[in-house]
Protein backbone atom coordinates (compact mmCIF):
# COMPACT_ATOMS: atom_id res chain seq x y z
CA UNK A 1 0.00 0.00 0.00
CA UNK A 2 1.20 3.52 -0.75
CA UNK A 3 -0.18 6.97 -0.31
CA UNK A 4 0.17 10.54 -1.47
CA UNK A 5 0.49 12.92 1.46
CA UNK A 6 0.75 16.70 1.67
CA UNK A 7 3.46 18.07 3.97
CA UNK A 8 4.13 21.82 4.19
CA UNK A 9 2.45 22.49 0.84
CA UNK A 10 4.34 19.75 -1.05
CA UNK A 11 2.99 16.36 -2.15
CA UNK A 12 5.00 13.18 -1.60
CA UNK A 13 4.41 9.55 -2.60
CA UNK A 14 5.15 7.42 0.46
CA UNK A 15 5.30 3.74 1.37
CA UNK A 16 5.94 2.12 4.74
CA UNK A 17 9.71 2.03 5.24
CA UNK A 18 10.56 5.06 3.10
CA UNK A 19 12.96 7.73 4.33
CA UNK A 20 11.77 11.14 3.17
CA UNK A 21 13.42 14.57 3.32
CA UNK A 22 10.88 17.40 3.73
CA UNK A 23 11.04 21.09 4.60
CA UNK A 24 11.99 21.63 8.23
CA UNK A 25 9.28 20.70 10.74
CA UNK A 26 9.05 22.01 14.31
CA UNK A 27 8.95 18.51 15.88
CA UNK A 28 11.94 17.20 17.82
CA UNK A 29 14.12 14.36 16.53
CA UNK A 30 12.90 10.97 17.77
CA UNK A 31 9.23 11.95 18.06
CA UNK A 32 6.33 10.50 16.10
CA UNK A 33 4.33 12.64 13.68
CA UNK A 34 0.83 11.85 12.38
CA UNK A 35 0.14 13.28 8.94
CA UNK A 36 -3.59 13.44 8.21
CA UNK A 37 -3.48 15.30 4.88
CA UNK A 38 -3.63 12.09 2.81
CA UNK A 39 -4.76 12.84 -0.75
CA UNK A 40 -4.65 9.33 -2.22
CA UNK A 41 -4.23 5.76 -0.99
CA UNK A 42 -3.28 3.09 -3.51
CA UNK A 43 -2.95 -0.66 -3.28
CA UNK A 44 -5.50 -3.41 -3.82
CA UNK A 45 -8.29 -0.84 -3.82
CA UNK A 46 -7.45 2.80 -4.62
CA UNK A 47 -9.11 5.54 -2.57
CA UNK A 48 -9.11 9.10 -3.89
CA UNK A 49 -9.69 11.99 -1.50
CA UNK A 50 -12.04 14.90 -2.08
CA UNK A 51 -9.71 16.74 -1.20
CA UNK A 52 -8.43 14.35 1.52
CA UNK A 53 -9.27 10.73 2.36
CA UNK A 54 -11.50 10.55 5.44
CA UNK A 55 -9.87 8.73 8.36
CA UNK A 56 -6.61 8.06 6.52
CA UNK A 57 -3.31 8.98 8.10
CA UNK A 58 0.40 8.42 7.73
CA UNK A 59 2.52 7.88 10.84
CA UNK A 60 6.19 8.90 10.61
CA UNK A 61 9.17 9.14 12.95
CA UNK A 62 11.38 12.24 12.86
CA UNK A 63 14.92 10.97 12.32
CA UNK A 64 16.95 14.17 12.21
CA UNK A 65 17.11 17.83 11.28
CA UNK A 66 19.93 18.88 8.96
CA UNK A 67 20.95 21.22 6.15
CA UNK A 68 21.28 20.22 2.50
CA UNK A 69 24.34 20.60 0.28
CA UNK A 70 25.34 24.15 -0.57
CA UNK A 71 23.99 25.63 -3.78
CA UNK A 72 26.28 28.27 -5.29
CA UNK A 73 24.68 31.24 -7.04
CA UNK A 74 27.09 33.30 -9.15
CA UNK A 75 26.01 36.52 -10.85
CA UNK A 76 28.20 38.52 -13.18
CA UNK A 77 27.68 41.45 -15.48
CA UNK A 78 30.45 42.23 -17.95
CA UNK A 79 32.60 45.10 -16.66
CA UNK A 80 30.27 45.80 -13.75
CA UNK A 81 30.42 43.39 -10.81
CA UNK A 82 30.64 39.79 -9.66
CA UNK A 83 28.57 38.37 -6.85
CA UNK A 84 28.87 34.87 -5.33
CA UNK A 85 26.27 33.62 -2.85
CA UNK A 86 25.57 30.25 -1.30
CA UNK A 87 22.43 28.73 0.20
CA UNK A 88 21.81 25.66 2.37
CA UNK A 89 18.18 24.66 2.92
CA UNK A 90 17.09 23.26 6.29
CA UNK A 91 15.25 19.93 6.10
CA UNK A 92 13.79 17.17 8.28
CA UNK A 93 14.23 13.45 7.57
CA UNK A 94 11.14 11.31 8.21
CA UNK A 95 10.85 7.51 8.39
CA UNK A 96 7.38 6.39 7.29
CA UNK A 97 6.32 3.69 9.77
CA UNK A 98 2.62 3.18 9.05
CA UNK A 99 -0.08 4.02 6.49
CA UNK A 100 -3.80 3.72 7.31
CA UNK A 101 -6.36 4.01 4.51
CA UNK A 102 -9.36 5.01 6.66
CA UNK A 103 -11.30 1.76 6.20
CA UNK A 104 -9.26 -0.37 8.61
CA UNK A 105 -6.43 -1.50 6.33
CA UNK A 106 -2.93 -0.73 7.56
CA UNK A 107 0.54 -1.11 6.06
CA UNK A 108 3.39 -1.11 8.59
CA UNK A 109 7.15 -1.11 8.21
CA UNK A 110 8.75 -4.55 8.23
CA UNK A 111 10.67 -4.90 11.52
CA UNK A 112 13.35 -7.01 9.79
CA UNK A 113 14.15 -4.42 7.12
CA UNK A 114 17.47 -2.60 7.12
CA UNK A 115 15.88 0.83 7.59
CA UNK A 116 13.83 -0.36 10.58
CA UNK A 117 16.92 -1.84 12.22
CA UNK A 118 18.87 1.36 11.57
CA UNK A 119 16.33 3.93 12.77
CA UNK A 120 13.87 2.09 15.07
CA UNK A 121 15.44 1.00 18.33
Amino acid sequence: MYGVVEISGHQYRVEAGDVLDVQKLADEAGTTVELDQVLFVGGDKAVIGKPTVEGAKVVAKVIKHDRSKKVIVFKRKPGAYKRKNGHRQHYTSLLITEIQDGSGNTAKIDADSATAKKYLK
